[in-house]
């Protein structure tokens, strides 16, 4: 594909990435995944991105949150497992992990720009950031050199202006995703509509699906866990952008069709993720 190329994403453009599961497979097969997400009040952001993680395919997760979260992940999220943010801090040993997410509900004060800084600096796994996690680094300029390449982050259009500057129009927004993304190696996840995600390599894919429903708080935050999930499986960072996109966008449009764009809230997002796999993914033989 050409440099500087426009994809429109679509089913029949989703569906070919999508890889199938064996028979034979078990949970360790499709990844551990770490979230650091949730602070005092924010606890919801966390259960969010997690029930999306787990509903997109992810084998294992692990949600870093403080302690003050730790009842309320357990109860709505059994499947996970959980970690206090200051246990984290003091033993930052990311060898078990395939994926690393960090941003939704975080807070942005000097513990969460601390841990951070040391997952940053220590994860050689692919990462998703968003939200706190992409206004702490907006405020601390040299912590993006700590990137790693092959990241996603997946701002709305405020946070990105925090990131690269202003811009005046969506034409120049889109000129400094892409400075952004081939710079550092990443892949940059415009959320809008459309949402648009850009490649280090300057191909802008435009996404077909989604709806004003998903104008409500905890939208990116289901997102992001999506994004998590795929990277944990072995989707490169590319793939699992533009995927998580156009899922997240079809889940958004199954909940609009069953409730409504007016009454639907991101856990309605969240719970139409298996329909929006179902009708995406292949039909396979087990």
């Amino acid at each position: 594909m050409d440099k500087d190329s426009i994809v429109n994403v679509g089913r029949d453009w989703v569906q070919p990435l999508l890889k199938p599961r064996s028979p034979k497979a078990h949970k360790g097969v499709f990844g551990h995944a770490l979230l650091y997400a949730g602070s005092h009040g924010m606890a919801g952001a966390a259960v969010l991105s997690a029930r999306a993680c787990l509903r997109s395919g992810v084998g294992l997760l692990t949600v870093c949150s403080p302690s003050c979260n730790n009842d309320i992940l357990q109860i709505s999220v059994p499947e996970a497992m959980t970690i206090a943010a200051d246990d984290l801090y003091a033993n930052t040993d990311l060898s078990r992990y395939n994926a690393v997410g960090a941003g939704p509900g975080l807070g942005q004060g000097d513990s969460q720009a601390a841990i951070l800084e040391k997952l940053l600096k220590t994860t050689v796994c692919p990462m998703v950031l968003d939200a706190d996690a992409l206004n702490i680094i907006s405020r601390n300029r040299y912590l993006l050199e700590y990137v790693p390449a092959g990241t996603v982050i997946t701002p709305h259009p405020g946070e990105l202006k925090r990131l690269t500057g202003p811009f005046s129009d969506e034409s120049e927004m889109i000129l400094k995703a892409k400075a952004l993304a081939r710079e550092n190696g990443i892949t940059v996840v415009v959320k809008g509509a459309p949402t648009v995600t850009v490649s280090p390599s300057g191909i802008m894919y435009v996404n077909t699906t989604g709806n004003p429903g998903m104008a409500t708080a905890g939208s990116g935050d289901v997102l992001t866990g999506i994004v998590l999930a795929l990277l944990a499986q072995g989707y490169n960072q590319e793939q699992a952008a533009v995927i998580s996109v156009y899922i997240h966008g079809l889940a958004g449009d199954l909940a609009a069709r069953d409730l409504g764009m007016t009454s639907m809230t991101s856990a309605d997002i969240a719970g139409h993720l298996p329909q929006a796999w179902l009708q995406t993914e292949k039909t396979t033989q087990l």
